[in-house]
């Protein structure tokens, strides 16, 4: 159980939540929503423990599994596999049992008796922690998240970044916790892997929250919506599902509406009484109960409700160059003995469009790397034509600065531009006052991929390599990239599960990777998307 009291949230004198209390229990299926920088992922952080609150405490009782949006742990020579597996300890108990073996088969006496005591006391916790069938358990749930025998066998450091976070999710949902706290879980996720989830979700018994902007995720999982209102710094919080829950929403929006304009015409009556009986000295006490009146009648009602803002984004106009800016010929790579893809051709000539599709692991985020220059190709070159400017867009955020400041990023990226042009860009971000003083460390995946996509705007690039510019995204957000994207006139290559963006990209060519196979766009291809 997770039991919220009196907890606040601030970013310096920002109220992101007003004190609130509210409980995670058993069979509590929880969608937290709200726009990106509303605070979700700063709550999620808090009621795993991972943050503290401004004000109030968050209690936790019971086991918790807690999926960040870019969980960048463990040791990075481990194998994915056993990633999973020590999380429930059977690592550490197996390799007791194993010592317990060699005591009880030695020849010292005291030795062997202390071991066969203390067997059957590891090998009863090594069965209740799921024992032999343990590693069945945990290869099945990797199987349907996409991880195969090839990936799980792995160290961590040669997988992706989509790889790996199916890993963590992997070893979260193996755990056995008691409540779950999942942050955007369907990212890097292909579409049977999303099915799948959508039932384990469904049918778990313990507490869940949930952030997620897979709307059908939402839809079949949850039984009650928490809207963390950015506007008003509250939750509101309904004990009912998805589809109900956006018809009782309306509906109290609605009702809201009627009360402050009841209250609204009632306080200009008293006012108008009001300010007729004031110049009467006999009733100048009245009228200013009248007037106090009519001012608390106001504050007990809420204001009209904000529409949420969203970042105003026009990818930037990109800087002259030749016919062909970007080239690339005969690219291999390798991560030690596994091969991610060899001899890939590619040329981006002016304002073209070209889509890369593969399954997860085929490579795209690699080659995006090799493009950007980022990493070295094992053979083959990456040629720069006349006039590139180069805008790369990394899933994993790697582009930003994490130690430095929202605002210290933006003038690496754009050091001509005056603090005035640099407050501009990043208020049209959604980044104003103190949250351009935060370290980008602290970032929602949802607030560092608008910082990403701030650097690039001031860029004048004229080849944008894009990796899933769309993840962790609201609705609204992701409709301002789609627009950028159908506007901009400089080349494109993008990596994306999103079908809508690739529709909006409209592209030309497509690769498809491991095999380097290039071809002219057709709708053909989009059912390949979902599945990448």
């Amino acid at each position: 159980m997770i039991a919220a009291q009196e907890l606040e949230m601030r970013i310096g004198a920002r109220v992101l939540l007003h004190p609130t209390s509210f409980h995670v229990n058993a069979g509590d299926r929880i969608g937290l929503v709200g726009r990106n920088g509303a605070g979700k992922t700063t709550l999620t952080r808090i009621l795993a423990g991972e943050g503290l609150p401004s004000a109030g405490k968050a209690v936790q009782k019971g086991s918790i599994g807690y999926l960040p949006q870019d969980p960048r742990t463990g040791d990075l020579e481990q194998l994915a596999v056993d990633r999973i597996l020590a999380v429930r300890d059977l690592a550490g108990l197996a390799g007791k049992m194993r010592a317990a073996e060699e005591a009880m088969a030695g020849d010292d006496e005291a030795a062997r008796d202390k071991a066969m005591d203390r067997y059957p006391r590891l090998e009863e916790r090594f069965r209740a922690a799921g024992g032999y069938a343990a590693e069945s358990e945990a290869h099945r749930i990797a199987a349907n998240l996409g991880l195969d025998e090839r990936v799980l066998g792995q160290p961590l450091g040669t997988l992706s970044g989509g790889q790996r976070r199916r890993v963590e999710l992997a070893r979260i949902l193996f755990s056995d916790a008691e409540i779950l706290l999942l942050d955007e879980p369907t990212n890097h996720l292909d579409a049977d892997s999303i099915s799948w989830l959508r039932g384990f979700l469904a049918a778990f018994s313990g507490g869940l929250i949930v952030i997620s902007h897979d709307v059908d995720l939402i839809r079949t999982v949850v039984n009650k919506v928490f809207h963390l209102d950015a506007n008003r710094g509250v939750i509101d919080q309904y004990s009912m599902g998805w589809d109900l829950y956006l018809k009782q929403r309306e509906a109290d929006e609605r009702r809201r509406h009627r009360e402050r304009a009841n209250a609204e015409k009632k306080a200009e009556v008293l006012m108008t009484q009001a300010n007729k009986m004031r110049a009467s000295a006999t009733k100048a006490v009245a009228a200013q109960q009248m007037i106090k009146r009519a001012e608390r009648m106001l504050a007990e009602t809420e204001g009209q409700r904000q529409s949420d803002r969203v970042a105003a984004l026009r990818f930037p106009t990109p800087a002259p160059c030749g016919k062909t800016p970007l080239t690339a010929s005969g690219l291999s790579k390798n991560y030690g003995s596994l091969e991610v893809f060899t001899d890939v051709d590619l040329a981006i000539d002016r304002g073209s469009k070209v889509v890369v599709l593969g399954l997860n692991g085929a490579g795209k985020t690699t080659l995006l790397r090799l493009l950007s220059g980022v990493e070295d190709a094992d053979t083959g070159t990456v040629d720069a034509g006349h006039g590139m400017k180069l805008g790369y867009y990394a899933q994993e955020h790697d582009t930003l600065d994490l130690d430095a400041t929202v605002q210290e990023n933006m003038r690496h990226a754009a050091p001509d531009l005056d603090d005035s042009g640099v407050r501009g860009v990043l208020g049209s971000f959604l980044f104003s006052g103190d949250d351009a003083d935060k370290p980008a460390r602290v970032l929602s995946g949802g607030e560092k991929t608008r910082l990403a996509l701030a650097t690039l705007v001031v860029s004048q690039a004229n080849v944008l390599l894009l990796d899933e510019p769309t993840n962790n995204l609201d609705p609204a957000s992701r409709a301002e990239i789609l627009s950028a994207l159908h506007s901009y006139e400089g080349a494109v290559v993008l990596v994306t599960h999103d079908e809508g963006a690739v529709d909006a990209l409209e592209p030309e060519r497509v690769l498809l990777l491991p095999d380097a196979v290039e071809d002219l766009y057709n709708q053909s291809y989009r059912d390949l998307i979902a599945l990448a």
